[in-house]
């Protein structure tokens, strides 16, 4: 059954069970957007599993489709970083096509993000190793000058933990040591750091970019909405 609406439908597909992103997500869009939630079952975070992944993936986004929802996201940037860019643009108008419904992925989303910004030379922290040289590799790929993309070193279950002081001072000592950036990115939806952003931006001068941010401003662009929220940083207070 299909439940109908006025207001513009997301699939979003996320690849855990990990409580946080999603409530952050919902804080920081439009109360015109309403959420249709599928979680995947992730739980190691390494390749192979990311791998298998995709096929769930698939099968949620006809779910998704079925629901007839306005646009389907496939959060989660791991999983598509490792197709490449070529192989996610495949990936992706293969699905569309299927499913008649546009589709976005969490790496094309961040890319879009650092250049609406007019990043170029950028510093990244991930909190893996896996998913830091995906990270580099992937934003090198899209043209970027990755001055430098380093890990937190925590496991892939625990990153929830991190507290954002401790990702603040990460990413403030990471700064530091290497002159000429120009943005920041910060990979992934694991740790909440939405706290963080206006303050990086303020002390550093340089503008952030953060997973779910992005979302939320390709979100607004896509629906022609433009509503900007204060305190979350540059992206979705100035909705470039």
């Amino acid at each position: 059954m299909v439940f109908p609406s006025w207001r513009p439908v997301i699939g979003l597909i996320k690849p855990t069970m990990r409580p946080g992103s999603l409530e952050e997500l919902v804080r920081i869009l439009p109360s015109e957007i309403t959420i249709i939630p599928l979680l995947q079952n992730v739980e190691r975070g390494n390749e192979e599993e990311f791998e298998l992944a995709l096929k769930s993936y698939e099968e949620a986004a006809a779910r998704l489709a079925e629901q007839k929802v306005d646009l389907i996201h496939l959060a989660g940037t791991p999983p598509f970083m490792m197709l490449k860019r070529q192989g996610e643009k495949r990936l992706i108008a293969k699905w569309q096509k299927r499913f008649r419904i546009k589709i976005s992925a969490a790496p094309e989303l961040d890319v879009a993000a650092l250049r609406a910004l007019s990043i170029k030379n950028l510093i990244g922290v991930t909190y893996s190793n896996f998913q830091n040289e995906l990270s580099r590799n992937y934003m090198k790929e899209a043209g970027f000058n990755v001055l430098a993309m380093e890990p937190m070193q925590i496991s892939f279950g625990s990153a929830g933990q991190i507290s954002p002081e401790m990702v603040y001072s990460f990413i403030r000592q990471i700064f530091f040591s290497h002159s000429g950036a120009d943005g920041i990115y910060i990979q992934g939806n694991a740790w909440r750091v939405l706290k963080i952003i206006d303050l990086l931006e303020n002390d550093l001068g340089v503008p952030v970019v953060h997973t779910n941010c992005a979302l939320s401003w390709r979100i607004q662009k896509h629906f022609g909405i433009n509503a900007p929220k204060q305190g979350f940083g540059r992206l979705i207070s100035e909705m470039p």
